[in-house]
């Protein structure tokens, strides 16, 4: 009886947590849905396709930049939609501020 209770109790546990996974992953679908509809308002295609390459070489500077893109058209600081060549310039600026570090062996 012991056991039997033991063991229902951790089915619930379990699915307790597959039920809020499953939202979890719900929200997180609708907020990627969400920023991909604003970004085809925001970018022409060419310019989407830019920050699509973008995104499998390096995912987490892709999506800082998609969010920054967003926030752009949000505050109305840009002209849309927004080209591959105003893409490109948003870009370089946003790389010239990195700085590079070198490492030198001595």
């Amino acid at each position: 009886m012991a056991e039997d209770n033991e063991l229902q109790r951790l089915k619930e546990q379990r699915l307790a947590e597959l039920q809020r996974r499953g939202s979890e992953d719900e929200a997180r679908a609708k907020i990627e849905r969400e920023k991909q509809d604003a970004l085809r308002v925001i970018l022409t295609p060419e310019a989407r396709q830019r920050l699509t390459n973008i995104k499998m070489v390096r995912p987490e500077f892709a999506e800082q930049m998609e969010l920054q893109l967003i926030q752009l058209a949000q505050t109305g600081k840009v002209r849309l939609p927004i080209t591959d060549e105003q893409l490109k310039q948003i870009l370089g600026k946003l790389t010239e501020r990195r700085k590079d570090i070198t490492i030198r062996r001595i």
